[in-house]
């Protein structure tokens, strides 16, 4: 049997609307995707009704003609550490509020009915209409991954005031010192932190880690930035951690784009391993800012363009700031690499990260940063060059690449000379 093309799935099966679809239509947001929990069916009974199993784990299905998720209700048993070490049972005799019961927060336990009849067995309506992120049981303990989910949703959540309930907070932080977080994997992590990156306040989500001491276990580069000072005449928070969560607030402001946002994160982990003796100065933290990036990239497997845009801007980040004072040849050197004459749009990335840097300290987030600009007018005085003509008109004991170099010098010079920034 399959559902004919308009057919109610309620009419054939006891299903409920769970999940984000329902707490975003309680709260008024855009609800992006809909997911549903079928009571008292089988596999099989799907199958026989036209759903097609999707699920790895445990029995999902997609609906044959809207394709929206049906899952089985189901419950959970431990089994092994991890995200993945769960035992489920989807047995027909399960019900809707046990099924309820095995989701990580409130807000997040509630169903509706194909009526509109909203089911909230653990009080996830107080908790919306108050604003907290609270846990559904115990049991959010038994897997790890659900730290990241609290804080992401945190982020996520951040612009209607929502805060993470005390008891969860020391729940989250028990998952941190059990060591389970390290057993997560690396795409796991990634993904949470992507998502929280795409929110409208990602901040919130390194708030939220570092609230419940769990930064640490997930992101040491970043953690081992507090407490780390810089010369007050030039940062005015002293702390080289708040002062990383100032430019990812500022980034906000600039660019919507999550790699972007990542690369401020990342732009000043060198300053957590400055020499306890020359500090607050911070010299050499480029380089070794750019070499703790490639690992901090390599241990999450991220993207090959998150990890380039990153490590890019630990290396270069202070030359963007020194703009005025470089010299041609080095000025020269800085656009060759940052490869900004083939990828512009990367480049634009990275000068972008270098206002919110500079604007991402205390008393400078209105400043302005005519860097940026000088930088923009150098690469656009090099991308005017004809280099199909410099070929042309070579004599054949010219080397090309020496007649390119001189021909970018000179350009540049010119544009030094010429430019009202300086």
């Amino acid at each position: 049997m399959t559902l004919p093309p308009n057919a109610n799935t309620a009419e054939v099966l006891d299903c409920y609307l769970v999940g984000g679809a329902v707490r975003d239509q309680l709260l008024d947001l855009p609800i992006k995707d809909r997911d549903w929990v079928v009571i008292g069916s089988t596999p099989e009974r799907m199958q026989e009704l036209g759903y097609r199993p999707v699920g790895k784990d445990f029995p999902v299905f997609l609906h044959p003609q809207s394709l929206e998720e049906y899952a089985l209700a189901r419950t959970e048993r431990k089994i092994a550490v991890g995200h993945g070490g769960f035992e489920f049972n989807t047995s027909p005799q399960i019900t809707l509020e046990q099924d309820l019961l095995r989701r990580d927060l409130t807000i997040n336990a509630i169903a509706q009915s194909s009526k509109g009849e909203i089911i909230d067995p653990y009080n996830g309506l107080d908790d919306l209409n108050n604003r907290i992120l609270r846990h559904v049981s115990a049991a959010f303990a038994e897997d790890p991954l659900r730290v990241l989910r609290v804080a992401r949703f945190c982020a996520q959540l951040a612009h209607l005031g929502f805060t993470v309930a005390p008891e969860t907070i020391e729940l989250m932080q028990s998952i941190g010192n059990s060591g389970e977080l390290n057993v997560l994997t690396s795409e796991r992590v990634f993904a949470e932190i992507d998502r929280a990156l795409n929110t409208s306040a990602p901040r919130q989500f390194f708030d939220t880690l570092r609230d419940s001491k769990t930064l640490h276990y997930l992101l040491p580069e970043v953690e081992h930035l507090f407490g780390v000072p810089q010369p007050a005449e030039y940062h005015p928070e002293i702390d080289s951690g708040l002062h990383t969560l100032m430019v990812l607030d500022q980034i906000c402001l600039l660019s919507q784009s999550a790699e972007t946002r990542f690369a401020a994160v990342c732009h000043d982990l060198g300053k957590a391993t400055t020499p306890v003796d020359i500090l607050p100065s911070h010299h050499g933290h480029e380089e070794r800012g750019a070499e703790i990036t490639t690992q901090l990239c390599a241990r999450l497997r991220t993207p090959k363009r998150y990890r380039d845009l990153a490590v890019m801007t630990a290396r270069f980040h202070t030359h963007c700031h020194n703009a005025f004072e470089l010299r041609t040849g080095t000025l020269l050197k800085l656009l060759l690499n940052l490869d900004a004459q083939r990828r512009p749009d990367r480049f634009e990335q990275f000068v972008t990260i270098c206002e919110a840097d500079s604007k991402g300290r205390l008393g400078f987030e209105n400043r302005p940063y005519p860097q940026a600009q000088y930088l923009r007018e150098a690469l656009n005085a090099l991308l005017q060059i004809d280099y199909g003509e410099i070929a042309r008109n070579r004599n054949a004991s010219d080397d090309v690449a020496e007649l390119i170099r001189r021909r970018q010098l000179e350009v540049l010079s010119t544009f030094r000379k010429n430019s009202p920034a300086r």
